[in-house]
């Protein structure tokens, strides 16, 4: 896998920043609004077909702020970490990587989903955060298992999920309400008994 740097800030619980040659993932910031609305609010018809239907409120700044609390809790209690994905080094927002529903006990275990701008898609740069999020979750979370799902009819993150070295496993049936449809999920998962050092192929 390529070398990435695990970066921790004082701040405690310790604040992740990945960085890899070409990219890296922090936690959202209030201050990243403006490129978070501009990015989404153009790639909303890019989107949509892939995520929960839109509120009314989906791109205010209020309700983004609200997002990053709701981000901070749900880190500070071990719960999500939850990523933003940025080029370097002119720290352009590219889009977000989320590990959520992290389970201790005898699961060790975490689901993880991500967005990425249109603009910026089939370029290689969610498989570059995949390479950077995947020995973190392994290494410094200590989980045993992450797990993805995916609509089956999205060719792009199933290709990207088989790329990183994810298997699949069997279908959700009615899993997920996206775009205002109960839709079916096939789940695909990596094991870190399984994972290699290369994270999968190398990007073309």
């Amino acid at each position: 896998m390529t070398r990435s740097v695990f970066r921790f800030l004082s701040r405690q619980p310790e604040t992740p920043e990945l960085y890899g040659p070409n990219h890296f993932l922090r936690l959202p910031r209030y201050r990243d609004f403006d490129q978070w609305h501009k990015l989404r609010s153009e790639s909303r018809a890019f989107l949509q077909p892939w995520e929960p239907t839109w509120r009314p409120d989906e791109l205010t700044e209020s309700s983004y702020r609200t997002r990053v609390l709701r981000n901070e809790q749900e880190f500070n209690t071990g719960l999500a970490v939850p990523f933003f994905l940025f080029h370097r080094p002119d720290d352009i927002l590219l889009g977000g990587l989320t590990i959520g529903l992290i389970r201790r006990g005898a699961s060790q275990s975490c689901m993880i989903g991500y967005w990425m701008g249109e603009r910026y898609a089939g370029q290689g740069h969610m498989f570059a955060a995949l390479r950077l999020a995947i020995p973190y979750i392994f290494r410094v979370l200590e989980l045993h298992r992450i797990e993805a799902a995916c609509i089956p009819d999205n060719g792009n993150s199933i290709r990207l999920l088989e790329k990183a070295g994810f298997e699949r496993e069997g279908l959700l049936r009615e899993y997920l309400k996206i775009n205002g449809r109960w839709r079916d999920h096939a789940i695909y998962s990596l094991l870190a008994d399984r994972a290699t050092d290369n994270g999968g192929k190398e990007p073309s």
